[in-house]
């Protein structure tokens, strides 16, 4: 079957056309840009892809259209493949019934985490020896690709609540009728289609309401958020996490997270050393440990996989250390997620200066949803570089103004990292943090670093 996949260079899109491949389809795709990590991936797979949205590009006709979220009416290829009539399925619901019937899914949800617990839990499940398949919303170092089919009975898939297709506003999970659901956390996020955290708790329990009596629910004991969904009804047996409560519990050997040791209904069941830090990845590991548990994988075999597993890239990714300066790439994407990642920073470094490079980047970010949040979730920052580009609808100075003399705006990327060297020197751990590309800012920082040395 010949399938055009539009959008085709997201990640979850991109992961979608990887998958149609190895089943043997022809594949092909357009989206608006072709760009790398993508766009190299793909083509190596032997995928033909198209920049832009030309109704030339489904001609002649596909088979199927396989719709990205990305794509809405108006969009001169939608308009043709509607009008033509051929036809089309969205990428999820292609997804749920061509990959993921038949198998054991295990599908992790959460507005924080789900990149970083999805690749940590496929990891597993293969170190172990059970050859899943996986998709992952992001390159997981581990694996050499972000989606594959497997061999084994497991599928582990990024469980996304964003919308599904133009055509469908249900959120993505609905489609992937998981056995395991991993609830890591719920906030609010995504202000271009929620309303407010009552919406999203409800696309949850209809997440909730797909996983049989028989599976399993594997769930923060520390969120209120998740257990107001639960409180809606819930008809699986719940397995909950959290760092001095729930089923599975941490008792941190390092204080950074880097060492730490699993409890499990009271039972010491051994210690995981790894390359990662912060409370968020511990709680991310004992979601992913006791998601394994939950299909029958050994517990002391799990805990021992983990001190081989390395994060998906731009978390808190080190890309450079250059004039004992280190520079890192991270995925900032909410409030929360800036504040438990520079905390782990913090925890690991000491006294060390931090300093804070921010694009806002997500569609909550840039409708300024988050801005209340933004100063507190940089406290362990020493300097913020905001970047204020002229699109941003908001005054980045309001998050600025409240960090006590630590943060200053920038029009450009180029007038940010002009004042991030003026201001870094040795000893500093700069960090970058937006969910987009920025401009390449990290690595031309480093470029910076490297041509002008103090």
């Amino acid at each position: 079957m010949r399938l055009h996949i539009l959008g085709i260079c997201g990640t979850f899109m991109g992961g979608v056309a990887a998958l149609a491949r190895e089943l043997g389809h022809e594949v092909e795709g357009s989206d608006q840009n072709v760009y790398p990590p993508m766009s190299t991936q793909l083509e190596q797979l032997g995928i033909t892809l198209r920049s832009g949205y030309a109704a030339a590009h489904l001609q002649p006709a596909p088979d199927r259209v396989i719709v990205g979220n990305a794509l809405s009416r108006g969009n001169a290829a939608v308009e043709y493949f509607l009008g033509a009539g051929l036809d089309y399925v969205s990428g999820p619901q292609w997804l749920g019934e061509q990959v993921l019937r038949g198998r054991e899914v295990l599908a992790v949800a959460g507005t924080h985490g789900k990149t970083t617990t999805t690749a940590m839990l496929a990891w597993i499940l293969e170190a172990c020896g059970r050859a899943p398949g996986f998709l992952v919303g992001g390159v997981p170092q581990n694996f050499d690709v972000s989606a594959r089919l497997g061999s084994g009975a497991e599928f582990v898939i990024e469980a996304d609540e964003y919308d599904t297709a133009f055509f469908d506003k249900r959120s993505k999970f609905v489609h992937y009728r998981p056995r395991v659901a991993v609830l890591n956390n719920l906030e609010y996020d995504h202000a271009d289609i929620f309303p407010d955290i009552a919406a999203i708790q409800r696309q949850f329990h209809h997440l909730v309401r797909t996983v049989p009596g028989n599976g399993r629910l594997i769930v923060n004991a520390e969120d209120a958020n998740l257990a107001a969904v639960l409180e809606q009804g819930c008809w699986t047996p719940v397995t909950r996490f959290g760092m001095d409560s729930g089923d599975w519990q941490a008792r941190l050997s390092a204080a950074d997270g880097s060492a730490f040791r699993v409890v499990v209904g009271g039972v010491d069941r051994g210690e995981v050393c790894w390359s990662l830090i912060g409370r968020h990845n511990v709680m991310n590991a004992l979601a992913a440990l006791a998601a394994a548990d939950a299909v029958g994988v050994d517990v002391p075999a799990a805990i021992a996989a983990l001190a081989d597993f390395r994060s998906a890239r731009r978390r808190l990714e080190r890309i450079a250390e250059i004039g004992s300066i280190q520079v890192y790439d991270d995925f900032a994407h909410h409030p929360s997620a800036i504040a438990t990642t520079l905390a782990g920073l913090r925890a690991r470094v000491g006294a060390a200066r931090i300093l804070v490079g921010l694009e806002p980047r997500s569609n909550s970010m840039r409708q300024g949803a988050h801005a209340q949040e933004l100063a507190p979730s940089l406290r362990d920052a020493d300097a913020v570089l905001l970047l204020q580009r002229p699109s941003l609808p908001w005054d980045a100075a309001r998050v600025t103004e409240a960090l006590d003399g630590r943060g200053t705006t920038a029009a450009t990327v180029d007038e940010l990292l002009t004042a991030l060297r003026r201001q870094a020197r040795p000893g500093d751990h700069v960090v970058f943090m937006s969910n987009g590309g920025f401009d390449d800012a990290p690595r031309r920082f480093a470029a910076l670093l490297a041509a002008t040395p103090d």
